[in-house]
């Protein structure tokens, strides 16, 4: 059985193609969404999803939150004694989501199709894979989020040749892809996006905006929040956001130093608020169209995937581009995950599935770096020569010539990067390969760069040194900050000394972190009621008597929604 991720920024899921469909396979709690988020407890054992979530107001420094943004690059996160790289905090999540699908179905899972943003980089891939050995998955394959999202619309059961857009808005990123079907075949035309914006980039924009215009800031007087403090204000403006999804208005409040801050907003205002997230957004969209050569009038019609395409002005913002309202009849927080339970039942050879070939596209433009001829007897070094464009069809195989600029050189160097940009210092360094040459006149020795990029984002770069045929090749399995096999080995070994919390006790754990976030947000008696009725659960707890336990938490629940109104889940 092969399964299905949605590796999200905010929120990860897993489903399955089973009985000729593809379903959303609920977590341990019973909910679909697993919060991307893990955290140490203080026992040391690590908690993962909704557990983890929760402490992130209390215990912000054991907690980590938004680590996808990070993936290929070497950043770390402390948690406790402990310091974790980007896919070692998301092989977690996948581990998690890994048991979920094993308590599910019964039985062991060793494979899975993960999604990630079509605009992942060549190091964000890698890592990708890499997060996934991690948690003991085969990854036969990732699979571009705005692919996954057409495979979920069943785009691909249509009979007749259509054009379409998908729009992937999620936590931390954005993507646009163009896709094109014709006689079984469904054809990626052009894909860009921004791997640094998403809805949390909203809801940041909404707390700036609520410490100016509440009072809140000049009452801080050049103090900064703690942790704690900014991961309330954070979850307010969230809960904001949500709510002006379905209202009009919106209410912010926090209590800051013992004051009360508050700020009504609508759309209009949070509109005006995100017009700069707004440009953003439309930038990819007109680079797509313009690299597919496809006008918006010539799309059938435009799908959204992603939970950030819930707010109503991204909704309207799709629908005044394009001139009609966009498709949404599926739960944009699901459709990655279902399109990627698609892929996995075509993967398997279901019946139920008529087989689609999907081709894909380059997502970055790979070249070489070159000096050019600025004078009669004059080279400037730095240059950025494109090999394979962006958005050429994969899998693909381009070759360009250069040749020697100095009489009697020994050796040539070809430096590798990927990028748009004119000089390669500000394009990424994937590789180099040194060789020797003959020592002859410059323009004397030529050398064919031939590039072959796969399906699997795999790079190879072969030279092919004239007249002498010499051949030297390069592929690019490894970047700066990607794992190296030995450091993936040893990263093995040490994760699996980890403690996770049991899968079978997360929700009392889960329920105990929650409280003890409601406990911080209250104050008096209030606070002490609360006390009692955490300090009774626990107790319970600890006598592991399941019909004591399941009573003590309906009273623990029953109390928690008293003093929060219901909404503390």
């Amino acid at each position: 059985m092969i399964i299905g991720i949605d590796l999200g920024t905010t929120n990860s899921l897993v489903a399955i193609w089973r009985d000729g469909k593809a379903s959303i396979i609920p977590n341990a709690l019973g909910q679909h969404l697993t919060p991307s988020c893990v955290g140490m407890d203080d026992d040391g054992t690590v908690l993962i999803g909704e557990a983890a979530r929760a402490r992130l107001q209390t215990h912000p420094h054991m907690t980590a939150a938004l680590f996808k943004r990070y993936m290929g690059s070497e950043r770390k996160t402390q948690l406790g004694k402990q310091r974790f790289r980007p896919e070692e905090l998301s092989s977690m999540v996948l581990r998690s989501l890994k048991e979920d699908a094993e308590a599910f179905l019964g039985h062991k899972v060793e494979e899975a199709i993960i999604t990630v943003p079509a605009y992942f980089s060549d190091a964000q891939r890698k890592a990708t894979r890499v997060a996934g050995q991690l948690a003991g998955l085969k990854v036969e394959r990732l699979l571009n989020e705005p692919t996954a999202a057409a495979l979920a619309y069943g785009i691909q059961d249509t009979q007749r040749e259509t054009k379409f857009l998908v729009f992937d808005l999620g936590g931390g990123t954005f993507d646009v892809s163009i896709l094109e079907l014709f006689e079984g075949v469904m054809e990626v035309r052009a894909s860009a996006g921004d791997n640094f914006l998403g809805g949390e980039d909203f809801v940041s924009a909404m707390v700036d905006a609520f410490q100016t215009r509440s009072g809140m800031a000049k009452a801080m007087d050049k103090q900064e929040l703690t942790g704690s403090q900014r991961q309330r204000l954070r979850d307010e403006a969230e809960r904001a956001k949500r709510v002006l999804s379905d209202a009009p208005k919106a209410t912010m409040t926090f209590m800051y130093n013992g004051a009360e801050f508050t700020w009504e907003l609508d759309e209009e205002v949070l509109a005006n608020l995100c017009e700069p997230l707004m440009q953003r957004l439309r930038a990819p969209v007109e680079r797509a169209l313009r690299d597919a050569t496809i006008k918006a009038s010539e799309l059938e019609s435009v799908v959204l995937a992603g939970g950030a395409t819930r707010m109503p002005l991204v909704r309207k913002l799709v629908s005044r581009m394009f001139g009609r309202f966009p498709q949404i009849h599926l739960d944009p927080d699901e459709a990655i995950a279902l399109g990627a339970a698609v892929q996995a039942g075509l993967k398997m050879r279901d019946v139920a599935l008529d087989e689609v070939v999907m081709t894909d596209v380059a997502p970055y433009s790979l070249g070489i770096g070159i000096a050019r001829q600025v004078g009669p007897n004059d080279y400037e070094g730095g240059h950025f020569m494109p090999i394979i464009e962006r958005n050429s069809t994969v899998p693909v195989s381009r070759v360009e010539n250069i040749t020697t600029i100095r009489d009697f050189q020994k050796e040539l160097t070809v430096k590798v990067y990927q990028g748009e940009a004119r000089l390669v210092s500000d394009n990424i360094y994937l590789g180099t390969l040194h060789f020797p040459i003959a020592s002859k006149k410059a323009g004397e020795i030529s050398a064919d760069v031939r590039f072959t990029y796969d399906v699997s984002g795999v790079l190879e770069a072969e030279i092919t040194v004239l007249p002498s045929q010499e051949k030297h090749k390069l592929v690019m399995s490894e970047n700066a900050g990607v794992m190296t096999p030995q450091e993936i080995e040893q990263r093995l070994a040490e994760l699996a000394e980890l403690k996770i919390h049991p899968r079978d006790r997360i929700e009392n754990r889960t329920l105990v972190a929650q409280a003890d976030r409601l406990y911080e947000q209250l104050l008096g008696q209030e606070r002490e009621y609360l006390a009692q009725y955490v300090a009774a659960f626990q107790s319970v707890l600890d006598k592991q008597d399941p019909i004591a336990t399941r009573r003590a938490r309906e009273s623990l629940i029953q109390a928690m929604q008293q003093l929060d109104g219901g909404s503390f889940l």
